[in-house]
C-alpha cells in the first residue's frame, strides 16, 4: 500500500489503514462511463479501490464535454469509446488500479459474465432497461449497487443491498414507456447535479468496501440544487414479498422472452441502436472500403462512422449499429441492410 498516496484517507478515522487495505482489495464495475460513470471512475480510482470495471456502449461527442469531466476534446475528436478514454486517463491518474474495459452494451447476454464476479456495481447508466438487468444480477448473486440518476438540475440515490433493502422492482415494479421521462437530451441537465449525485454514490461505496454498513444512508434520497429541494425518503418497509425479482426469483431481465435482434431507439437523441443477437466480429477496414465510395468514412481500431446523407452510422467491432438521424427502428433496419447487410 502506498501509504503517501492514501494519506489524508487513512486519517479518516472510519477508512483507516484497515479500510484502505479492503479497497485495495475490493473490485467495482461501473455501468455506463458518461457524467455520473465518469465521476464515479475517477472517485474510485483516486481512493484505491483495487480493480475496477469499465462499462460502456458509447463514444465521445462534443456535447458531452459541458459535463462529462473525464473527456477533453482530443477523445471527442478522435471519436474515442468513453470506456477506452476513461481507462487512458484514469491509468495516468493512478497507474496502481487495475483497470478493464469493455465497449460494449450491457445486455442479458453478457450482464453475469460482466458483474457477477465483482463486489459492488455503481449505476452510471442512463436508461431504466439497463438498471432492471443490473438488479436482476444483483438480487441473483448478492452482490449490492448503488442506484443514481440525474436529469434537469434533479438527482436521485439509493443503495440496494439484496435480502436488506427493497430492490428496485420493489420500488419501481416496471420500467416506463420509452419517451415517457425524461432525459438529458430532452430536458437538458447542468454539471453540478452530477457531482451531487455522484459524491453520494461514491460516499455510499466506500463505506460498503470498508464495510462501515451502520453509516449507509438507508433512504431514497432526492437532489434539485437549482430550486434548493432535497428529500430523503424512508423507504425499508417497501421491500415486496411478491417482488418478481428478490421476492420470486424471477429473471424476466436477464431471461428475457424476446432474444431476436434489438432496435432500440435512443430516447432523445435522434438515434436508433440495432445489436445483433450474438456478437459478431465486424472487419472494419473492410467495411470502410465499401462504403468509402458513397459516404464520408472515419475510421480508428475501436469503431467506424460513415455519413451517409441523411444518416451517420456508427459501426462496432462487435456488430452493434447505431443508425443517427432517425428514431424509427423499421427505418434503421432499412439503412442498415442496405449499405452494410446485417
Amino acid at each position: 500500500m502506498d501509504r503517501v498516496r492514501y494519506s489524508r484517507q487513512i486519517l479518516f478515522a472510519p477508512i483507516g489503514e484497515e479500510g484502505q487495505n479492503k479497497l485495495q482489495q475490493a473490485r467495482v464495475a461501473i455501468v455506463g462511463m458518461g457524467a455520473l460513470g465518469s465521476a464515479l471512475a475517477n472517485h474510485m480510482v483516486r481512493a484505491g479501490v483495487g480493480f475496477v470495471r469499465l462499462i460502456d456502449r458509447d463514444f465521445v461527442e462534443p456535447s458531452n464535454l459541458q459535463r462529462q469531466m473525464l473527456y477533453d476534446e482530443s477523445d471527442a475528436r478522435e471519436g474515442l469509446p468513453k470506456a477506452v478514454a476513461a481507462e487512458q486517463k484514469l491509468r495516468a491518474i493512478n497507474s496502481g488500479v487495475r483497470l478493464e474495459a469493455h465497449v460494449t452494451d450491457l445486455t442479458w447476454q453478457n450482464a453475469e459474465t460482466l458483474l457477477s464476479d465483482i463486489d459492488l456495481i455503481l449505476d452510471g447508466t442512463d436508461n431504466f432497461s439497463v438498471r432492471f438487468l443490473i438488479n436482476d444480477v444483483s438480487v441473483k448473486h448478492g452482490i449490492p449497487w448503488i442506484y443514481g440518476g440525474a436529469v434537469s438540475s434533479r438527482g436521485m440515490v439509493f443503495t440496494i443491498r439484496p435480502g436488506i433493502t427493497p430492490c428496485l422492482r420493489c420500488l419501481f415494479p416496471d420500467p416506463p414507456a420509452p419517451g415517457t421521462t425524461e432525459t438529458c437530451d430532452t430536458a437538458g441537465v447542468i454539471g453540478p447535479i452530477i457531482h451531487i449525485v455522484a459524491a453520494h454514490q461514491a460516499a455510499e461505496a466506500l463505506k460498503l468496501l470498508v464495510r462501515d454498513e451502520h453509516a449507509l444512508n438507508t433512504r431514497l434520497r432526492h437532489f434539485e440544487c437549482w430550486y434548493n429541494h432535497d428529500t430523503a425518503m424512508d423507504v425499508s418497509q417497501n421491500r415486496k414479498p411478491d417482488c418478481p425479482t428478490c421476492g420470486q426469483g424471477i429473471w424476466e431481465f436477464l431471461n428475457p422472452t424476446d432474444k431476436e435482434p434489438q432496435a432500440v431507439s435512443l430516447c432523445g437523441r435522434d438515434t436508433v441502436q440495432i445489436s445483433p443477437s450474438t456478437p459478431q466480429q465486424m472487419d472494419l477496414e473492410q467495411l470502410a472500403k465499401r462504403l468509402a465510395p458513397i459516404g464520408r468514412v472515419e475510421q480508428n481500431r475501436f469503431l467506424l462512422r460513415a455519413d451517409i446523407d441523411p444518416y451517420r452510422l456508427v459501426v462496432f467491432p462487435d456488430g452493434r449499429i447505431l443508425v443517427q438521424g432517425t428514431q424509427d427502428p423499421s427505418t434503421a433496419r432499412s439503412v442498415v441492410a442496405k449499405y452494410i447487410g446485417a
